[in-house]
């Protein structure tokens, strides 16, 4: 049996689709079906506008155009960074999976020195609204500029005036570059963003279930939790990529805490809550935590209040 994987042409998107193509083959092997998984490259929007994201990311950008190579049935299953989806459920497809996630910490990468060892005035460079924010928080005495492009592009960077970049530890992971990371940032102080590290995998209601069901059993209890309560979250609070929102769950013995921080652009407000309960009720924990924040004046902070 052959199914056909559709994927973003970046290293980054490839390397995590054969990561998938790989855990499923083997799966399916150990029930004793003989399955291969081809790749085929899904162009979308964001690698072909050169321009920010922050704004196209808030419609999905590196999703949209393999959901619809999926609903035409160029490809059989598509995988994403979970981070990157939008937080509605697709009324068309059903997301099948969500295995085990990576490291969820953002990675400072420098040419040597630490956050805190930064001089005054260094240039770091992230494309993430939220990083950047955290980092001002941290260390306001920094200059924060937007960047986009690859991995590879972006630690580029460092050899170009900037003196630190920041990625997700999970990419660098993946790649097989976690030792340009300097430094892997303390998820309570840099709190990571809803669903980061994590892979999401979709599929039509109507695949055959000889493979579906193979591929659903790759999905990570924990984990679907975890990002379930983050991204419920994110819903309640109608922000996107574009807002600088974080949320960090962790699953220990069926309990599921959840971690959030809404901060205003310039770092120098932030909301903070702490929510615990049963991983059975990771979205009702997400809901509450979203309500609480909102309460609190949340939405205020997300619209740039200084």
């Amino acid at each position: 049996m052959k199914l056909r994987l559709g994927t973003r042409a970046s290293e980054l998107a490839t390397t995590q689709s054969g990561m998938v193509a790989r855990d499923l083959e083997r799966a399916a092997s150990e029930r004793g079906i003989d399955l291969e998984v081809e790749l085929v490259h899904i162009t979308s929007e964001g690698d072909v506008n050169r321009a920010s994201l922050v704004g196209l990311s808030q419609t999905g950008v590196f999703v949209n155009a393999l959901r619809d190579a999926l609903l035409a049935d160029e490809c059989d299953l598509i995988v994403h960074s979970l981070k990157d989806m939008p937080v509605e459920p697709h009324p068309e497809l059903d997301l099948a999976a969500v295995p085990e996630r990576e490291d969820v910490r953002d990675a400072l990468c420098t040419l040597g020195a630490t956050l805190e060892e930064l001089p005054a005035g260094a240039r770091v460079g992230t494309g993430s609204p939220r990083r950047g924010a955290q980092v001002l928080a941290l260390r306001p005495d920094l200059v924060v500029e937007g960047i986009r492009g690859n991995v590879g592009t972006r630690l580029g960077k460092l050899h170009d005036g900037f003196d630190a970049v920041v990625l997700a530890a999970a990419g660098l992971s993946r790649l097989g570059r976690l030792d340009d990371a300097t430094e892997l940032l303390d998820p309570q102080a840099m709190v990571p963003a809803p669903g980061q590290g994590a892979l999401g995998v979709e599929i039509r209601p109507d695949a055959d279930p000889a493979w579906a069901d193979v591929l659903r059993s790759l999905d990570d209890f924990a984990t679907r939790a975890a990002v379930t309560a983050e991204r419920t979250m994110l819903q309640i609070l109608e922000a996107g990529c574009a807002a600088p929102v974080a949320a960090y769950a962790t699953v220990v013995d069926g309990t599921l805490t959840l971690r959030a921080r809404v901060v205003n652009t310039a770092g120098t407000l932030a909301l903070n809550e702490t929510t615990s309960g049963p991983a059975a009720q990771a979205a009702a924990l997400g809901r509450s935590t979203g309500h609480t924040l909102l309460g609190r004046g949340a939405a205020r902070l997300m619209g740039g209040t200084k």
